[in-house]
Formats: structure tokens, C-alpha cells, sequence
């Protein structure tokens, strides 16, 4: 017999029992009213529910033993019943009903299944519904339910986390998109206790300005859900202790982990080895983020890595660069390939160059030891750059899941050539004009630009120039990807243009900053008597078109890790492509003791970036 059959020769009978009454009762009630005050789910048709969610879920959960049961009775008496069991599909804490009567080939569990079931069976379904809210406790005492997603955050009272990690939690809670229930650790050598660590983080945590009700209880419920951990210097003994209290917080319910190591680079592989050994869930799967660098070189690159994979796999390692979390980085590949307008066009047959420019126009003294170590190059474009690059020019991958993605993303990075020093300029704003307080770069060579021309060698874009620049100090804040592309043959318009640049080349602008927007340049003729040319801009200004705030790229990412999806992050065998490229001239750099070109703070930039464009026939757009 089917499994949906079996089901519904159960279902039916008791349910029609139970209902009969109330339609005798109320001869005018029709049966979906019946069914809709009395059933959360019907099998085979479609129902409205009706409650919030909590209270859905303990009925659905009475619903599902239930039947467990029932089938678990006639197991005993069906030759081929036995190796068949049920399993609920549970993802980041929510019952998908898509899969909850799936057959599997694994042979029962050892486990006493009428024992265990016994307790909350009852004959009547529509009463094992409602069963008692005190089965699902939590053991803090609160009286909630147990959370089924716990984030815990290493290195909570850290910067990054009290300004970035933890307000993007609060604002994906109070999106709704994580479970209500979720527990939230905060682990660090400080001794503190809860209702510290929720007094450091709260005047970090605002609402949306779309989006502000219920702010103040929602921000209420997100603090008591938060608790502390002292890990003091033993991480074995605090990782123990980590587990120990999440598991209090957790109760019996199953519970998935996401482990969040925000520490210094040194402490990275201590921390993360006593996690994977005591504090691991049993009961469901496990993610750890980690932040930049991804070591400081190609052979400590690979230490790292080994390391990881000694004691993760791979798809559980989410290695995160929040500029990748911007939505000028999702868009390209929606710009691309849902449009036929662009799709024919992403080739070395139409674009004659791309740039690729994030420049800030403040400083960086408040990084200290970690950016005097590695410098802009280790920093920004061993990541974000050659990963945007990867997503630019990537092939179409054969679907949009994660793994397909990367897949195309890899082979690009190991298409494209390595670098080599005279396509480089290195760059520093000079201390003189830097004022007070700015002189952490005095005596180093640390540097503080970065511009380079790169080549990929396929078929797609050979001889295509990719030209990156990056920088600090300079004139402006701006994030862009300009694509432009070959001049029209035989334009009849020549005479029109002259020597005019703008008029002979079209572009396409991806900008995030300032003011998200993207934008095409075309050449039309002016209103009036008379032929003259003028390239304008078509505008598809963000803050005009969409009247909604933009996320945090720090909320874009967790919310990638909860839903499991790492297409933004750099799996291993990426991270190795990229550090093949810049190993080389890095070592060169270090090795010669290169010193950088100085600019003045605020300014353009060194000169020698100009010259390095002309070398390859490229003006560099953002003149």
C-alpha cells in the first residue's frame, strides 16, 4: 500500500468521527468551516491557517506523532513494513509539509518506538493536536520554546560584532527571517553576565526606518533571547562550556548551529579546533563563519585550509567578505542573464575593457596591526575584487545552486593569468597631508592603493583588459563596474564625433556607490535644428524606483548561511586559485621591498595609474 494511502485510511475514520458531531450539532456549518476550526492540515487540498505560528506548530507536532504512532502499531502486523520509517523535513527550524511523508530505505531504528511514542498518543487525532505547550519547553526558564537555530558569536564584545554582527541579527529577527525561538550566544574572555553583554549590544540595535512596529518589543524578545559565555583562555574548557549552556537553552529539540568567529587571525585555528571537538551539535547541522584573511600567503593560505578540513567538511566552512554582500555583486548575474539585451554582448566580440573600482575617501588607522600586515592587496583584492571579476565573467552555470555557481567561478579564476609587477602600481596617501593622528603608515611600505590590469585566458574574453583599482584616501567614496565597449564599425556618425571620447564609446555602470544605480551611455542627437551629438546616461536610480532601505551586506549573508547558501563565499579550491594569481607579484613586492608611489590624501591617486591604463589603451572611466 502507498504511504499517502495508508495515511488517509487512518486519517479519515477518526477525523470523520470527530467531526460528525459537529456538523449534527450545526446542520448550516459546511464542512470547510468544520475543517477550518478543527484541521491544520488536510491531505490533498489546499486549507487556510489560521493563528500564529507557535501555535500551528505544537498542533502540527501532536498531528505528526499521531500518526507515527499509528502506523508504528501496524508495523507488527506487515511483513513489508519493516526498514520503512517516517522523517520530517526540518530546515532552519521550520516544517517544510512538502516532505513530510517521504519514504526512506533505512532500516528501523533499534530504538523502542512504541515507547516512544506511547506517551503522547492518543486515539482521537484532532486531540493529539493540541497537546501541552509543556513538552515543547525550553529549559531557561522563560517558558518559549526551545530555539531550533542557535548563532553563537566568538569574539562577541569585538567591534566588528557589537557594530556589524550582531545588529544584522536583531534586523534579520525582526524581518522574520529567523525563527522566533532562535538562541543567540555571545562568547568572550570578559566575564560578563546576560544582561551585560544585551546592555553592550543594545544602543547598536535600531529597526528598519520602513519598518517600525512593534520595535521596542520585538528588540525585547531578541535581548532576552541573547546570552553570554565567559570562554576565559582555556578554549577547550570554554568551548565545553559553550556547549554545555546551549544545550540547557536547546532542551530535547532538535537544533541546528551557526558559529560565527569573529577572533584575530593568530587565534583562528585554536578557536576553531576546540569548537569542531565540544561544541558541535549531535542534533542537527553545524556552519562556522569565518572572517578575513584567508591567510597571509598561498602556502599558509593552504595550512589554514587543511586544517579546517581536518575538522569540518566542506560545505559547513563559510568563509565571508562583506563586500561581496553588496547588491551590486547579486545583481550582475541577474543583469546578465535574464536579459537577452546583455546576454549577447558578454564577450570579447563586443566589450573592448572592464573596470572594476572601489575606492574610500577615508583612512584606515583604526585597523592597525591587522591592515599594516596585509595590506590592501591581501585585504580587498584577493577577495572582493577577483571574485567579483569570477562572477563577471563566469560561463552560465547550469542552475542557480550554490555548488553549480562556484563551479564557474573557479575556472575563471584559473583562466586567469598571473600578475605580474609592471601591470601593477602600488600606492600611498603621503602622512604630511594626512593631519593629526594619521601616522600609522609612517616608515612601512604598506600599501594603501592597489591598481592592476588582469587577463583571462579562454575563449570568451581573451585580449579582453580587466582593469582593477582600488584605493584609500582619494577624492571620493565609490563602487562601480564599468563595462565598455568597442566602437562601432563603420560609424557614419564620425565626422559627428571627432576626437570626442564620450561620443565613441558606450558603456554600461553597475554603481553602489554613491546612490545604487544602474546606468547605460548612449550617444542621441540634441533637441533643435541642426545634427549634434551628445552622449547621455539612461538612469535606473535605486532610491527613485524602490522606496526601501538597503540591507546591510552583513544581513545579506547571514541570512545566506542560515538558508545554507554559500555561493558568495570562497570554497577552497577558489581561495587557491586566487592566491596563484597574486603569490607571485607578491612575493616580488616583499622580496624588493617595493616601495609605493605617494599621493596626496584626497587626491586621484599616484600618476603611475594613468600611465598604467595608457600602457593597455584603456582611460580609466571614473576621470
Amino acid at each position: 500500500m502507498m504511504l499517502s494511502e495508508k495515511i488517509k485510511r487512518l486519517w479519515t475514520p477518526s477525523l470523520t468521527a470527530h467531526l460528525t458531531p459537529t456538523l449534527m450539532a450545526n446542520p448550516s456549518a459546511s464542512s470547510a468551516d468544520v475543517a477550518r476550526n478543527h484541521v491544520p492540515l488536510a491531505l490533498g487540498a489546499p486549507v487556510t491557517l489560521f493563528g500564529n505560528s507557535c501555535h500551528f506548530r505544537q498542533r502540527f507536532c501532536g498531528l505528526k506523532l499521531w500518526i507515527f504512532g499509528k502506523l508504528n502499531m501496524e508495523r507488527s502486523h506487515s511483513k513489508d513494513a519493516l526498514g520503512k520509517e517516517f522523517k520530517t523535513n526540518e530546515i532552519q527550524g521550520k516544517d517544510q509539509t512538502g516532505g513530510l511523508f517521504d519514504e526512506t530505505n533505512e532500516l528501523e531504528s533499534p530504538v523502542d518506538k512504541d515507547s516512544l511514542y506511547q506517551p503522547v498518543i492518543s486515539e482521537d487525532p484532532v486531540a493529539s493536536l493540541e497537546l501541552s505547550s509543556s513538552l515543547i519547553q525550553t529549559n531557561d526558564g522563560q517558558g518559549s520554546r526551545a530555539p531550533s537555530l542557535c548563532i553563537a558569536v566568538i569574539g562577541a564584545t569585538g567591534e566588528l560584532a557589537r557594530l556589524k554582527i550582531f545588529p544584522a541579527l536583531f534586523a534579520l529577527y525582526y524581518s522574520g527571517f529567523l525563527p522566533e525561538n532562535v538562541g543567540i550566544f555571545g562568547y568572550s574572555r570578559k566575564n560578563l553576565t546576560d544582561q551585560d553583554l544585551r546592555s553592550i549590544i543594545e544602543s547598536t540595535l535600531t529597526c528598519r526606518i520602513d519598518h517600525q512596529q512593534n520595535c521596542g518589543d520585538k528588540m525585547e524578545d531578541f535581548l532576552n533571547r541573547t546570552y553570554h559565555l565567559y570562554g576565559g583562555y582555556d578554549n577547550k574548557k570554554g568551548m565545553q562550556n559553550l556547549n554545555a549552556r546551549m544545550e540547557k537553552i536547546e532542551g530535547a529539540s532538535e537544533a541546528n548551529r551557526i558559529f560565527y568567529i569573529s577572533v584575530p587571525h593568530e587565534a583562528l585555528l585554536d578557536v576553531s579546533s576546540s569548537l569542531a571537538d565540544n561544541a558541535q551539535s549531535h542534533k542537527g547541522w553545524n556552519r562556522i563563519i569565518i572572517e578575513k584573511p584567508f591567510g597571509f600567503d598561498a602556502h599558509s593560505s593552504y595550512q589554514l585550509t587543511q586544517s579546517l578540513l581536518s575538522k569540518f567538511e566542506e560545505k559547513q566552512i563559510y568563509r565571508i567578505d562583506h563586500l561581496l554582500g553588496r547588491n551590486i555583486i547579486e545583481n550582475l548575474t541577474v543583469l546578465r542573464f535574464s536579459n537577452l539585451v546583455f546576454e549577447p554582448l558578454w564577450s570579447r566580440a563586443y566589450i573592448r575593457n572592464v573596470q572594476v573600482l572601489l575606492s574610500e575617501d577615508w583612512v584606515v588607522e583604526t585597523k592597525g596591526r591587522y591592515f599594516d600586515g596585509y595590506g590592501i592587496i591581501r585585504d580587498i583584492v584577493h577577495s572582493h575584487i577577483l571574485q567579483t571579476i569570477a562572477l563577471f565573467a563566469m560561463e552560465p552555470p547550469i542552475s542557480l545552486e550554490d555548488e553549480d555557481v562556484r563551479n564557474e567561478k573557479v575556472k575563471v579564476l584559473k583562466s586567469i593569468r598571473n600578475l605580474e609587477l609592471g601591470d601593477v602600481v602600488l600606492g600611498q596617501y603621503k602622512i604630511s597631508s594626512a593631519g593629526k593622528g594619521h601616522d600609522v603608515y609612517m616608515n612601512n611600505l604598506t600599501p594603501t592603493f592597489f591598481a592592476a590590469v588582469l587577463y583571462i585566458d579562454n575563449a570568451r574574453w581573451d585580449g579582453v583588459p580587466f582593469l582593477i583599482k582600488t584605493g584609500m584616501g582619494l577624492i571620493k567614496h565609490r563602487v562601480e563596474i564599468r563595462i565598455q565597449f568597442h566602437d562601432v564599425p563603420g560609424n557614419i556618425y564620425r565626422e559627428r564625433i571627432g576626437h570626442n571620447v564620450d561620443l565613441v564609446t558606450n558603456e554600461l555602470i553597475l554603481r553602489d556607490v554613491p546612490d545604487e544605480a544602474i546606468l547605460v551611455k548612449v550617444n542621441n542627437k540634441i533637441p533643435g535644428l541642426g545634427l549634434q551629438l551628445d552622449a547621455s546616461e539612461l538612469n535606473l536610480l535605486y532610491k527613485d524606483k524602490y522606496n526601501v532601505e538597503v540591507p546591510d551586506s552583513y544581513e545579506q549573508l547571514l541570512l545566506d548561511v542560515v538558508d545554507g547558501d554559500n555561493h558568495l563565499f570562497m570554497r577552497s579550491d577558489e581561495l587557491a586559485a586566487a592566491w596563484r594569481i597574486l603569490s607571485p607579484v607578491l612575493h616580488e613586492i616583499d622580496e624588493n621591498k617595493t616601495a609605493p608611489e605617494l599621493y596626496e590624501l584626497g587626491g586621484r591617486g599616484p600618476v603611475g595609474a594613468y600611465y598604467l591604463g595608457a600602457k593597455h589603451g584603456v582611460r580609466w572611466a571614473d576621470d
